[in-house]
């Protein structure tokens, strides 16, 4: 069988791909050696911008079987029988690192679901953590500018990083998650996902649900200590990608049970604390977890830098019977996400494979722009309402509408019964063995201590102490410790 002919981007067949053309023997190049100055020009464009967080990822394909009866609550389609499977892609990541980060690090996991529904593509963007660290998205810029490297030293500083957190009293509880035992998970089989974000479901009757998504692994947690991390990172900085690959290669499919925490919309106006805050948690005997299905992992992508590097998650991409919440850190990433994606991939960047639906099609007047690759017939129109039969509004709302009053402008968020930045952390606290305690604590002093300034140490060791005297006290004995070394 003869192998096929080498051509450039144009078709033209390639008669030397080993030397560049030049002028006579041992001369300069030239001008019009167009496969060369081709092959160079693309080579310099081959990269896109990376994402600002979430650099450093994973991901494989899959579906989502629903196993039960969750018709009371939403009228999504792909929710709508026990046993119906929707295919979906899912990318894992961490945080705060870059590309050539390593897998093995202390840092929250992205844990990024697309569903390719027959109404379209619905996106859950979450984490292996139910919280997160603020709950604005107004200070998601300077937070996630403390994380990062800093401008002169070019590395990320735990100056920047404490000092930020000690303005920002919500974070004490997902730094205490961060710290603990879970903050390296062991591979990305073995660690949890949410949704994170509370959303919102509505039933046939226009009765409203808020919701919160639960992913658990069916592998079992596993997870690193610091020291196990360290020395994973410095022997193969791709552990996790190269874990994922290889267990779907041998067959040894990754799952999670899905379940769902449901709160009917009229108990949020009332509740102790405010529901929609992305820093706390929903106390499973207020609403206790409810199944829905099984998430499985079968297959992995074939190019890595078109699926997964190209692969791109909104959190306004809803599906009829599901939307958004009052959540404030969830209502700022419905712009910020997609419009994240319009500057790394383009305008266009929904008609690439992985991004497009599977089981429908899109239908829209969206039209030209970069890498337009949508081709419609000569007479179909671009603007909308036509007489030329072209697509309609259904008239039938995602979900169902929230009642909303008062004045604009900021404001701090509603008041309920408990409402504090630490008793969450504290809970969390309390519900460890000594042995987690004392990881937890030699964790977050391992930080805490290369910071500089009394003043940034002190606020932080406060936040502590308020989470729990006990807490506190080890925190600040640890530090003080380190400190005096």
């Amino acid at each position: 069988m003869s192998k096929r002919v080498l051509t450039t981007e144009s078709g033209a067949p390639v008669a030397d791909n080993q030397n560049s053309a030049t002028a006579g023997v041992g001369g300069p190049l030239l001008l019009q050696d167009q496969h060369l100055l081709e092959k160079l020009a693309r080579f310099n464009r081959e990269r896109i911008p990376e994402r600002v967080v979430h650099a450093r990822g994973s991901g494989a394909y899959g579906y989502f079987e629903v196993t039960d009866d969750v018709t009371d609550y939403t009228y999504a389609d792909f929710l709508n029988s026990v046993g119906k499977r929707t295919e979906v892609f899912l990318r894992f990541s961490t945080v705060a690192d870059n590309l050539g980060g390593a897998d093995a690090v202390r840092d929250p996991r992205g844990f990024a679901l697309k569903f390719y529904t027959e109404e379209g593509n619905y996106d859950l963007v979450g984490n292996n953590t139910p919280v997160f660290f603020i709950k604005d998205p107004l200070k998601f810029p300077d937070f996630i500018h403390s994380q990062k490297r800093d401008p002169f030293t070019g590395k990320q500083e735990p100056e920047n990083v404490w000092d930020f957190w000690a303005h920002a009293p919500e974070a004490t509880h997902q730094i205490t998650w961060l710290m603990g035992d879970r903050g390296i998970p062991a591979s990305y089989r073995h660690m949890n996902g949410y949704g994170s974000h509370t959303y919102q479901w509505t039933n046939d009757k226009g009765e409203a649900f808020f919701v919160k998504y639960h992913f658990k692994t069916n592998q079992g947690i596993r997870s690193l200590s610091a020291e196990q991390g360290a020395e994973l990172a410095g022997k193969d900085p791709n552990s996790h990608q190269t874990d994922l690959l290889q267990a779907i290669e041998r067959g040894v499919n990754p799952s999670w049970t899905v379940h769902v925490q449901l709160m009917p919309a009229a108990d949020a106006a009332d509740y102790r604390f405010n529901p929609f805050d992305l820093t706390k948690v929903w106390p499973h005997k207020d609403y206790p977890l409810q199944r829905v299905g099984r998430l499985v992992l079968d297959r992995n992508p074939d190019n890595v830098f078109a699926e997964v590097e190209q692969a791109a998650f909104s959190p306004n991409n809803f599906v009829p019977g599901i939307g958004p919440s009052p959540d404030k850190m969830l209502q700022g990433r419905l712009f910020a996400y997609a419009d994240a994606h319009r500057y790394r991939l383009g305008v266009n960047h929904t008609q690439l494979a992985v991004n497009s639906p599977k089981a429908t099609a899109a239908n829209n007047y969206g039209r030209d722009g970069a890498m337009a690759t949508n081709a419609y017939a000569r007479a179909h129109k671009n603007y909308e309402p036509n007489s030329f039969d072209g697509p309609a509004e259904t008239g039938r709302p995602l979900a169902a509408p929230l009642a909303i009053n008062g004045h604009t402008g900021t404001h701090e968020a509603p008041a309920h019964t408990k409402d504090d930045d630490f008793f969450q952390a504290g809970e969390l606290y309390r519900l460890m063995s000594e042995d987690e305690k004392g990881r937890l604590v030699a964790n977050i002093a391992g930080g805490l201590s290369q910071v500089s300034r009394d003043d940034i140490v002190e606020k932080n060791l406060a936040h502590f102490h308020a989470a729990d005297a006990d807490y506190g006290k080890r925190v600040e004995e640890a530090v003080r410790a380190l400190r005096e070394d």
